[in-house]
């Protein structure tokens, strides 16, 4: 199922043996669109301190929806132990490294599939980790490519003509943890519409500027179908969607795992 990010904010986060805390932000792959962690500030029982904890969607045992809780396969004690993180910094492949050594999993940025070699999240099996794997994988420590969900609402949205609006929240599928769409905010030009862009449909992203480029025009977006933020998106709206747009599904052969990556800069 398709979820907003914003929605998100605040589930409880618990241990096999208590709570932990409530998802404050997350962390987005850059490269492939991907929420790799959830920012969780801690406390209840186990910690007192109010520190922030990275949670991996792999360590979740299971997600209830009604009740806005994520319950983990790890020990309080566990992630209390788990490395240090200043969330204020850009997290280096080093953090990564580290963190995924100290829980024993195997990286998932060597491999094709969002998580490794599969396409879930649970594809990646504990008691894999391996040094020389990671050793190969090494980069500079300071190279950061996770990016803050609060930092990229803001962030405007360039068209082949003018520019369209910004990005509001994102939507993410809720078993892959994949980035589906950018809610854009088109306010400063017609009141009250938001719409759906797919990432993978920009051009260009410039980092430094703040900005994501593509290649439509602004009366293109104007005549998208509508989106309903109160409504649950499915399938029928998804395939008028892309049809509009004359790109291929996202979940057919051609989408977003055979199309090209935007320019990163």
């Amino acid at each position: 199922m398709l979820r907003s990010l914003k929605d998100i904010e605040g589930y409880e986060v618990s241990a096999s043996d208590g709570e932990i805390g409530k998802v404050s932000d997350f962390l987005l792959d850059d490269e492939r669109w991907v929420i790799r962690y959830l920012v969780v500030r801690t406390g209840g029982t186990f910690f007192q301190d109010g520190r922030q904890v990275l949670i991996s969607p792999i360590f979740f045992r299971r997600a209830e929806w009604a009740t806005r809780q994520f319950h983990l396969a790890l020990t309080s004690e566990r992630v209390k132990n788990s490395p240090s993180i200043d969330v204020h910094k850009p997290v280096s492949r080093q953090h990564e490294r580290d963190y995924y050594r100290y829980y024993g999993y195997p990286n998932y940025w060597e491999y094709s599939g969002f998580w490794g070699m599969s396409t879930y999240p649970a594809g990646l099996a504990p008691g894999q980790w391996n040094e020389g794997a990671a050793e190969r994988s090494k980069k500079p420590s300071g190279d950061g490519h996770l990016r803050s969900d609060k930092e990229i609402r803001g962030y405007h949205i360039e068209g082949s003509d003018k520019a369209i609006g910004h990005i509001q929240d994102c939507i993410v599928d809720d078993e892959t943890w994949k980035v589906r769409y950018l809610v854009v905010d088109t306010s400063n030009w017609w009141l009250g519409k938001s719409v759906l862009i797919a990432p993978h449909w920009a051009t260009r992203i410039s980092w430094n500027e703040r900005k994501v480029f593509v290649d439509l025009s602004r009366q293109k977006i104007k005549d998208s179908p509508e989106w309903n933020a109160e409504t649950a998106i499915n399938r029928e709206y998804e395939t008028r969607l892309y049809d509009y747009y004359g790109r291929p599904a996202d979940w057919s052969p051609g989408g977003f795992a055979e199309s090209a990556r935007p320019e990163l800069r």
